[in-house]
């Protein structure tokens, strides 16, 4: 679980990469779209608690330092950017403790607080010299690391958890994206629900989704064979 800092800031900034984007911690006074530099967003955390189960973990985001992205991630398969579009929250003082407590619990599986800058969209908003942000760090338990992309689709369109369909993240997650303006789109993010969507293809007569009555790890098998998806690490993050 997250722990919040002893130290109340005046001045308290939070990042959302993910779903904060599209649903914002409480009391933000202001809202600012804009990026961090040095960055990577991948599908490389697991979730237990919100988009699957412990049974069957589905995949949400986090962010990956520029460092050990190109440690892991073959050089010939660079990413477009090291840069992450986002948006970024105010919070009053008088308030910062309560939404602290608050996204200690929502991003308690597997995410850690860290600090960065983040630099407004707008040339008339002023740098954010240190921006709270809630990362799955590679230490993490339920952090994966790069996978197959549609091994990765099929899982993401069969898992579901309390907080709803895992493949509704995704695509929430893309529309959200767009939503902030001009360059914010993500290569991986848009990557990936193409193929999810067309992991969704792989259905039933009925429109359920192929495998619902079979073992998730046999579904996502079968969507892969017919896709021919059994890719080496070179092609994971190829569009």
């Amino acid at each position: 679980m997250a722990q919040a800092p002893t130290e109340i800031q005046e001045d308290f900034w939070l990042l959302g990469y993910g779903s904060l984007i599209w649903k914002p911690p409480p009391h933000f006074d202001q809202r600012v779209p804009g990026y961090v530099e040095g960055y990577v967003r991948r599908f490389w955390q697991a979730s237990e608690d919100h988009r699957g189960t412990p049974a069957h973990p589905g995949r949400v985001v986090t962010l990956i330092e520029r460092s050990h992205y190109d440690s892991i991630v073959p050089a010939s398969t660079p990413p477009l950017s090291y840069r992450v579009w986002g948006a970024a929250y105010h919070i009053p003082p008088e308030h910062v403790k309560e939404v602290q407590e608050y996204l200690d619990i929502r991003e308690m599986n597997g995410y850690s607080i860290q600090y960065t800058r983040f630099q407004p969209a707008s040339n008339a908003e002023r740098l954010i010299e240190r921006c709270m942000v809630y990362i799955g760090l590679p230490s993490n338990p339920q952090f994966l690391g790069p996978q197959d992309l549609d091994r990765l689709a099929a899982r993401i369109w069969r898992c579901k958890g309390p907080s709803g369909e895992n493949r509704n993240y995704l695509f929430m997650l893309e529309d959200a994206l767009k939503g902030l303006g001009e360059g914010a789109e993500d290569e991986h993010v848009e990557n990936l629900a193409k193929r999810t969507r067309k992991a969704g293809m792989e259905r039933g007569e009925n429109g359920a989704t192929l495998g619902d009555q079979l073992p998730i790890e046999v579904a996502i098998e079968k969507v892969c064979s017919a896709t021919g998806s059994h890719q080496g690490i070179e092609e994971m993050e190829k569009p």
